[in-house]
């Protein structure tokens, strides 16, 4: 066995997270001067059948033997095209299919064992985040012949047959199951020197951002008003701070932007995807902004005048107070977390994605990537005109201020 080599093999329902996975592998292992390469079906399936319709259900149902047989194909090509790759000069190899069945699996031990081999199974659990990830998926070109709702439904009974045959790694002998929201281990084996596996096992379990754009909506009436939260529209100037964002960003591909539910945020937007083909904007309620319970909506000033207890308490630790009703820093913590972790995992890795957030949500993404004693979380500056560029990868950590108001 040739232990210079590796062959990574995904498994995994489709829109569990594969290849968003493998091509974070892929770009790290490549960081670190590693050939790899990523050998995905659905590529080969695309280029092998232009004149015929895989978009329908049908195609992967493991009872169609026509269809069986040309998926089948398909994955021995793309087994034969890893192989060619780790025979020359390639040393990991990742195969990027859904592999759920143990015979197939079985298979490509066969066919390429004179590789050591590593299985990498992807869960994803969060039932919103499956019906984004589907929602993402349906707008897809082998999808652009039907409408969002029948890609959707095409797409979910696809996922069905997949799971009618899901059989989870249990006697594979080097394996990990990860949850890919919170790219948390939920169970481990290694029984063999595997390859580059301590760089490896460190990729999958972190956050990988290539370019974030963390910005806070413009000035809202709220805002001029000193209030708390509400879901007030921008102002003129906020407006204005819109129009410069997109212009500082014309010439930036931005395939994901992600924002909380708040119309604020939604019109900070609009401005920016306009008139782009490339844009699209994912709301997420895990990114809206601090629920002051029952003072939401009201100023500083009266919560200190009518409320004064409420004033005092908050003021002598910010941080650790929770609104009557509502949140605090503390808890809100959680669910940005989850927020972040939804915009990482929906974006696909792509290079560029935004976050449209507000003032406590953005402080909580930027204590996620860069380390601020709890205490001081409150007080990070978050203005209306500038944004926070984030690099976070194993060999690269950029952090920075920029101001995009002219």
């Amino acid at each position: 066995m040739d232990h210079s080599k590796l062959l990574i093999v995904m498994v995994g329902l489709p829109a569990s997270g594969k290849s968003t996975l493998s091509s974070k592998i892929e770009q790290g292992l490549a960081a670190e001067d590693i050939a790899t390469k990523v050998f995905n079906n659905g590529d080969v399936r695309r280029e092998m059948i232009k004149d015929r319709d895989t978009s329908i259900a049908e195609f992967y149902d493991p009872h169609n033997p026509e269809a069986l047989a040309l998926r089948e194909s398909i994955a021995r090509i793309n087994m034969e095209k890893a192989r060619d790759y780790l025979a020359g000069p390639g040393q990991v190899a990742v195969l990027d299919a859904a592999n759920v069945s143990r015979k197939r699996r079985a298979i490509i031990k066969e066919f390429l064992g004179q590789y050591p081999i590593f299985f990498v199974e992807c869960i994803s659990q969060d039932p919103e985040l499956l019906k984004a990830s589907i929602s993402r998926k349906a707008t897809l070109p082998e999808f652009a012949h039907m409408c969002r709702e029948d890609a959707t439904t095409c797409f979910m009974h696809r996922i069905d047959y997949y799971r009618s045959i899901y059989q989870p790694l249990t006697e594979e002998d080097n394996f990990v199951v990860l949850d890919t929201l919170d790219n948390r281990i939920l169970r481990e084996r290694v029984q063999a020197v595997v390859p580059y596996y301590p760089l490896v096992r460190d990729l999958i379990v972190s956050d990988w951002v290539r370019n974030l754009y963390v910005v806070r909506h413009g000035e809202t009436q709220d805002n001029v008003e000193n209030r708390i939260g509400g879901d007030s529209d921008l102002t003129g100037k906020g407006q204005a701070q819109a129009q410069n964002l997109a212009g500082y960003f014309r010439d930036l591909p931005l395939p994901y932007v992600f924002t909380s539910t708040k119309r604020r945020t939604m019109q900070m937007t609009q401005a920016l995807c306009a008139g782009r083909t490339d844009c699209r904007v994912i709301q997420l309620a895990d990114l809206n902004e601090i629920d002051a319970g029952i003072c939401e909506g009201m100023t500083y000033d009266q919560i200190a005048q009518t409320m004064p207890a409420i004033h005092e308490a908050r003021t002598r630790d910010k941080y650790n107070y929770v609104y009557p009703e509502g949140e605090g820093y503390v808890t809100l913590r959680e669910r940005v977390e989850r927020g972040i972790k939804k915009a990482l995992y929906l974006s696909g890795n792509s290079e560029h994605i935004m976050i449209v957030g507000h003032q406590a949500v953005n402080r909580m993404i930027l204590s996620h990537f860069l380390y601020r004693r709890p205490e001081d979380v409150p007080y990070i500056f978050i203005p209306q005109d500038r944004y926070y560029h984030i690099v976070s990868t194993q060999n690269r950590k950029v952090f920075e201020m920029v101001k995009f108001q002219k």
